[in-house]
């Protein structure tokens, strides 16, 4: 693994040297790829556009990045930021000149990417709901193709902002690549429709005690599981840029907090009554953009730090909240302000 390690570190340097003009540009494409986006951002934009396309992309979400956070804890994928220093190959005057940034500093295990994974996972269902879309409107075969090429260049985009900022090797972004497709094309097929709420509890409760296993499976056997947490808090360059909902636990509790967010979504009285309500192209715009609106706001507060606890209750509880939000309080919110009519004809006396 060393040769592979010290052939990334080459890799990062050379894009930071003929990519730096771009660095914002790749920044951004970080960001676009960030999970987060795929829970805050994607999962409202077509759950709207598409109630039963936004249901699969939030389930093909939670599910790939709880196998994200199973490979990263056996995998034990080591960071660039960290692994120059820690490696112990580079003394003082050999130190590749590599830049850190806001975003370099991610306390998990490296391997594989979950920018890569969850991201392309997500975006495979709606790359193929959009590409079907296109070619029943145009019967053709080219149009159909441009999400195709859309979906593989913004993942290579993605790709190398990460190993731009050192968050990743070029393997760990491959390997992300890969399995984010092949897990977005075998999940699409599954996603479980017309489940009842107590399945969405258990679901959740489920997720939290797998994570909860695996890290006390993995501390009996002698592993320190939070030896990610001790690198990149000793090799980032600034200690603002640590982020603890960059750690594992905070991925398994936004998984387990969004599907029982989800569940009491769905099986709400406000979202049954929304079933039967008109959605005009101009009532999707309005619900998309105050749905993105209140959850950036939400995501904006900061929580408390003093006690680790409070953070991942508070947490998961947030994140069981955006779900709800869009679901449910979002439609009828909009639906009580712009006075929708329901789809039903009403009878005439």
């Amino acid at each position: 693994m060393e040769h592979i390690y010290t052939h990334g570190i080459q890799v990062a340097e050379r894009l930071q040297q003929t990519l730096g003009g771009f660095e914002k540009s790749l920044l951004f494409m970080s960001w676009i790829g960030d999970p987060r986006a795929s829970f805050f951002i994607y999962f409202p934009v077509t759950y709207f556009l598409n109630r039963k396309i936004g249901i699969s992309v939030l389930w093909i979400t939670v599910l790939t990045e709880w196998l994200n956070l199973v490979f990263k804890s056996l995998l034990f994928g080591e960071r660039p930021f960290w692994w120059i220093h820690e490696s112990g190959i580079y003394d003082e005057h050999q130190m590749p000149k590599l830049k850190q940034f806001f975003c370099s500093c991610e306390t998990g295990p490296g391997s594989p990417s979950g920018h890569a994974m969850i991201t392309g996972a997500a975006w495979w269902l709606i790359m193929t709901s959009l590409s079907t879309c296109i070619f029943n409107r145009t019967r053709s075969s080219l149009a159909k193709n441009i999400p195709v090429v859309l979906y593989i260049v913004l993942l290579l985009g993605i790709g190398i902002s990460r190993i731009f900022i050192l968050a990743h090797f070029p393997h760990q972004v491959v390997a992300g690549i890969i399995t984010g497709a092949v897990l977005g094309f075998l999940l699409g097929q599954y996603i479980p429709e017309n489940i009842k709420f107590i399945q969405y509890v258990v679901t959740s409760i489920l997720l939290l005690l797998s994570g909860t296993g695996l890290y006390w499976g993995l501390h009996y056997f002698g592993v320190n599981v939070s030896w990610t947490i001790v690198l990149a808090t000793k090799w980032c360059a600034r200690p603002e840029w640590i982020r603890l909902d960059t750690a594992p636990f905070s991925s398994l509790s936004r998984d387990a907090g969004t599907i029982l967010g989800l569940g009491i979504g769905l099986c709400s009285p406000l979202y049954a009554s929304t079933l039967g309500w008109k959605m005009t192209w101009k009532v999707k715009a309005v619900c998309i953009g105050l749905s993105v609106l209140i959850i950036e706001i939400m995501d904006r507060v900061l929580l408390p730090k003093y006690s680790t606890i409070l953070f991942y209750v508070l947490f998961y509880l947030k994140n069981a909240f955006v779900p709800i939000l869009v679901t449910a309080i979002i439609p009828w919110l909009v639906h009580s302000i712009l006075l929708i009519q329901p789809t039903r004809k009403q009878k005439k006396l």
